[in-house]
Order: structure tokens, then C-alpha cells, then sequence
């Protein structure tokens, strides 16, 4: 199974449609919460590395069922966040794709030097 964006989002509107009289409406003034439920989602995934280490997330089966599900939760929010700012899965893979295309072309090493030792940062 490959899930698509679109699909993605379509779960999770369905998800929301579920919950529509518990949950915050899908509109840009709830995204910043949707942000920070995302980022507490984020912490959960940190704990279980820091408790169980990277590796066991690899070799033990239950470590690596408790830490997909965590990493499910913030594919969640993050849908939940472009829904609720009206974001389409066209602008996102358009963005996503762009930025991947500058990013092929960039010189990490010479940026940071430049940004860390001219006196910028």
C-alpha cells in the first residue's frame, strides 16, 4: 500500500467529518493548535527513541509498531494542518517538488560556512 496526498487528506476528512461536533473546524484559525498537537506528536516520537534507542526501532517489532503509529499521528496533524489552512494536494506536491528540486542543487557545506562564519549567525 502507497497511500497518495489526496488520499490522505481525504482520510482525514473523513476522520473529521466523524468527529465534527468534538473537534475544531477545518479552518486557518485552528491550525495553529492542529501545529502544536503535530509537535506534541512529534515529542512522542523522541521519547521512544531516547527510552528505547534507533536501533531497537529496526529490530524489535512491538518498538517499531509503537514508534509507526507515533509517525502516523504526525502525518495526521500535518494533513489536518494543510486541510485547515485550504492547502490541495496539487499545491503541496508542487511545493514539496520545487523545494526538492532547489534543494538538489544546493551546497549545504559552503551556505552554512558562509551563514556561520561571515558573521551572519
Amino acid at each position: 500500500m502507497d497511500l497518495r496526498i489526496s488520499e490522505l487528506m481525504q482520510m482525514q476528512q473523513a476522520l473529521h467529518h466523524l468527529h465534527e461536533t468534538e473537534w475544531s473546524p477545518l479552518e486557518p484559525e485552528h491550525g495553529r493548535n492542529t501545529i502544536l498537537y503535530m509537535i506534541e506528536e512529534i515529542g512522542e516520537v523522541i521519547a521512544i527513541l531516547k527510552k528505547k534507542g534507533d536501533r531497537t526501532v529496526v529490530d524489535n517489532a512491538h518498538v517499531r509498531t509503537l514508534f509507526l503509529e507515533e509517525m502516523a499521528d504526525i502525518l495526521m496533524y500535518y494533513t489536518d494542518t494543510l486541510l485547515r489552512y485550504h492547502v490541495t494536494a496539487d499545491e503541496i506536491s508542487e511545493a514539496y517538488t520545487h523545494k526538492f528540486q532547489r534543494n538538489m542543487g544546493r551546497n549545504y557545506t559552503e551556505e552554512y560556512k558562509e551563514l556561520y562564519h561571515n558573521g551572519q549567525g
